[in-house]
């Protein structure tokens, strides 16, 4: 779904697909293979009447298998009914982030997680999004840790339902402030810091991707978290706290995340200040550490192969013979597990360093797929899974923000006639492979504009 800087949503009316894809084949000379890196971009906003209908038909045609849902004794109830049910529900929710009782707030929070993670309920959520946000602040603020840590990701979730306009923008201005200080604060809970490190990558990534001084402050205080576990001016790795790799590498991920926004001018900056340091990070005593280390490795590298074709590591040798000892790591000390999701990602990492070889992954949800191809596709996916969990493949279908995201053009509408006409597989990727270079082209443009903040 298009975006613009205001956070408008439209797009032209739905049509018939196959016209679509016809269109596509008259126009192209042969088919495409994919565009590496498809990535978020720009693209001129249309009407928002258009995109409201749209966001309205799928809150009310989502899937109701959330927690708040109650069996109705066997008996079907129509549509209408079902949605003012699960609202009403959502309502009393609201209602509870206010109570008393720290145990009904946490209850509400999680059914907020649930719901938010497994629906689309852009209008109703768009009517009540200050409600809900002076109750998360109030959380955040006055809540247990646990209870910190759960209203963090709820408003994670709120901004991805809000779609990253300007009301996710809003709320991102008006919690920021709030995240910074526990995610900051040495005697905040761990889960808690960790949290808000996710939810403050998310949100600026969603919210406030366009602006440039934004997108620097964060970067800088997620940096400052993870830098810690940089080795000091002898070399040596200072000795982990307890709980603090979870949250270095919490940092680290939601950093990598919105590293991917940067123009060229700042990656030139980024990259030979962290990949000598990164290197030396391999060596950590946690495996999730050094997996995460691993990845934004392999991120960078691409990043800085995407500006300069001919880019290369500072004493590649030495990182790849790091990389293989990783990738064939037998210790014993190391629970079996680890050793087998540690050399599985280092292999990946590996190959890519040397050979530029990166394994596609498909993820498919109804009929259609997302294409996986770089590890910055796959750092902003798995972000998303990370936050969505099992819910990420509804999104994908119905959420105009990953959809825009992805390169998957306006939800698909699809009724019994289109499932029984489905469009060859040819179509399919003729129909994605114009998407993403689209998405290129307009990703390239929003790099150039942020260049000129940063």
């Amino acid at each position: 779904m298009p975006r613009s800087k205001k956070g408008k949503r439209g797009s032209s009316k739905p049509g018939s697909l196959r016209q679509e894809v016809l269109q596509l084949q008259l126009s192209a000379k042969a088919p495409l293979k994919g565009v590496k890196n498809g990535l978020k971009g720009e693209s001129a906003a249309s009407d928002d009447d258009v995109a409201s209908d749209i966001l309205s038909h799928y809150s009310s045609a989502s899937e109701t298998t959330s927690v708040l849902e109650e069996g109705t004794g066997g008996e079907q109830v129509d549509e209408q009914t079902a949605q003012e049910e699960t609202e009403d529900k959502l309502k009393q929710c609201i209602d509870n982030l206010m109570d008393k009782s720290t145990k009904t707030r946490l209850a509400a929070l999680e059914s907020l997680r649930q719901a938010f993670a497994s629906r689309l309920l852009y209008d109703f959520l768009t009517e009540r999004r200050l409600t809900v946000s002076d109750s998360l602040e109030r959380s955040l603020k006055k809540g247990s840790g646990e209870e910190q840590a759960a209203a963090a990701t709820v408003f994670a979730l709120l901004c991805i339902q809000l779609g990253g306009g300007g009301e996710a923008e809003e709320g991102f201005k008006m919690l920021r402030p709030i995240l910074t200080a526990i995610l900051m604060d040495g005697t905040a809970s761990i889960a808690a810091r960790q949290s808000c490190a996710r939810s403050l990558g998310m949100c600026c990534y969603v919210s406030a991707a366009e602006d440039g001084e934004d997108l620097i402050k964060s970067l800088a205080l997620l940096e400052s978290v993870f830098m810690s576990s940089y080795p000091n001016r002898e070399g040596t790795l200072p000795t982990p706290k307890p709980g603090s790799s979870g949250l270095h590498s919490a940092a680290l991920q939601a950093w990598s995340l919105l590293v991917t926004l940067c123009p060229a001018s700042r990656l030139t900056v980024l990259l030979p200040l962290h990949l000598p340091k990164l290197q030396a990070c391999l060596q950590s005593s946690d495996v999730n550490y050094r997996i995460a280390v691993g990845e934004t490795i392999a991120l960078l590298v691409e990043l800085g192969r995407d500006i300069d074709e001919d880019f290369e590591v500072d004493d590649s040798e030495t990182l790849c013979e790091c990389l293989k000892s990783l990738a064939t790591d037998g210790n014993k000390h190391r629970a079996k597990n680890d050793r087998r999701k540690q050399r599985s990602i280092f292999r990946e990492v590996l190959h890519y360093i040397e050979n530029e070889d990166f394994t596609e992954e498909k993820i498919r949800f109804a009929v259609e797929n997302v294409y996986i191809d770089g590890w910055m596709r796959r750092r902003i996916y798995d972000a998303f899974k990370e936050i969505l969990e099992s819910g990420v493949r509804h999104h994908l279908q119905f959420n105009p923000l990953l959809r825009d995201i992805f390169g998957l053009g306006p939800p698909l509408i699809l009724d019994a006639a289109v499932k029984g006409n489905k469009i060859s597989r040819f179509e399919k990727h003729l129909f994605n492979s114009a998407a993403f270079k689209a998405r290129t082209k307009q990703r390239s443009k929003a790099r150039d504009k942020r260049a000129d903040v940063m």
